[in-house]
């Protein structure tokens, strides 16, 4: 990756082939990032739903934590099974502050002989040098500048990467494996953003642009840009950090209580020992001590709501606020999420969003508003 010398914004190894193939370039994590391809993000986003959209992830953090005593360090930044975690398993967890609440959200991924940690674009340089100071003493913290990330996502990824990685398709949800590929090594999950089944991959910068390029050859596949990304993850009731998440939500407020695992939590054999323990076990152990949470809405009304926008009950209270919102496209209906005091939380719970003075009637929905499509089921012995 390199600086554009016009904008002092960061190129991904992609940057001159999403030129080449029309994409609109916009600000993004400190990139020049793709938002949308010549068909626009409508068709890119029912692309992905149908068939594979490809997607550019470069700006994404990649490290490793090297040592025998790196998975029980990591623990004491996690609320996650890291020492549990069996190789080539894949697990969500959360970085947090003191206080409890969430500095960032990532993917680890016990590789055997080190723990790979992918982590938001936006805030990888804080990370890994939160990480350094606080668990450097202990294992080695190994960023990984040099290295691509591409996700192929939807339901026919797996034909079109099984072209190019024969084996993929014996990987399940939440597992990795690597895979050879013209000299290098392509780290490769089933997993992703979008609800849909796929895959996201770690390649060598130097390779990365010939493997978009081997992908895009295959017929199920058309490239994808930010924008859908963005409405696929909101269709998946998924968080999207800065917006849904921050540090100001605590896993519980979020409803991410689900990536604390047993272990972790009071009377587990590792109960405790992380950031802001007392305040996070105590809101998963007893529900009453959160007072807001984050719930999924759906517009009785054909109004967008976006971020930002205010939510009020009946009665003209103050009830919460709006995180992330749009246009649905697979279910052609405004949806968003927000938080909510938690009264208000029920599903069927109705609310008004004030967008541009004008109140808009809300229901709150369970999440997500389109199914999942995982690939689950029996993990291969070996891949």
């Amino acid at each position: 990756m390199n600086t554009s010398p016009e904008s002092g914004l960061l190129k991904t190894p992609l940057h001159v082939l999403h030129l080449q193939l029309g994409a609109r370039m916009v600000p993004f994590a400190g990139y020049s990032m793709p938002v949308q391809y010549v068909a626009g993000l409508m068709a890119e986003h029912r692309h992905t739903r149908d068939a594979a959209g490809l997607f550019d992830v470069s700006h994404m953090g990649q490290l490793r934590l090297v040592g025998p005593d790196a998975a029980a360090a990591f623990e004491t930044l996690v609320p996650v099974d890291v020492i549990g975690l069996g190789v080539n398993r894949q697990r969500y967890g959360l970085l947090l502050t003191d206080a409890g609440t969430i500095i960032d959200d990532l993917m680890l991924v016990n590789r055997g002989d080190s723990i790979f940690v992918i982590v938001n674009g936006a805030c990888k340089a804080g990370d890994i040098a939160h990480i350094e100071k606080s668990i450097g003493s202990r294992c080695a913290v190994v960023a990984m500048p040099e290295r691509g990330l591409l996700a192929l996502q939807g339901p026919k990824a797996v034909d079109a990467l099984s072209r190019v990685a024969p084996g993929v398709d014996k990987l399940v949800f939440m597992t990795g494996a690597a895979f050879g590929w013209k000299g290098g090594e392509l780290f490769i999950t089933r997993s992703g953003y979008t609800g849909e089944d796929g895959f996201e991959i770690s390649v060598d910068a130097a390779q990365a642009e010939s493997l978009a390029r081997a992908l895009l050859a295959q017929p199920e596949v058309q490239p994808a840009g930010l924008g859908a990304r963005n409405s696929l993850r909101l269709e998946a009731g998924l968080c999207l950090y800065g917006n849904d998440i921050d540090t100001t939500t605590t896993p519980a407020e979020a409803g991410l209580t689900w990536a604390v695992q047993k272990v972790r939590r009071l009377g587990g054999a590792r109960a405790g020992g992380f950031p802001g323990a007392d305040k996070v076990l105590t809101q998963v152990d007893d529900p009453g001590a959160v007072q807001r949470r984050r719930v999924g809405l759906v517009a009785l009304e054909r109004v967008p709501v976006r971020d930002h926008c205010e939510l009020m009950d009946p009665d003209g209270q103050a009830a919460g606020a709006v995180t992330s919102g749009l246009l649905g496209p697979t279910i052609d209906q405004p949806i968003a999420m927000g938080y909510v005091a938690s009264r208000y939380a029920a599903p069927g719970t109705r609310l008004h969003a004030i967008v541009r003075g004008k109140a808009v009637p809300m229901e709150v929905t369970a999440m997500p508003f389109v199914p999942n499509r995982y690939h689950r089921g029996q993990a291969a012995p070996t891949v």
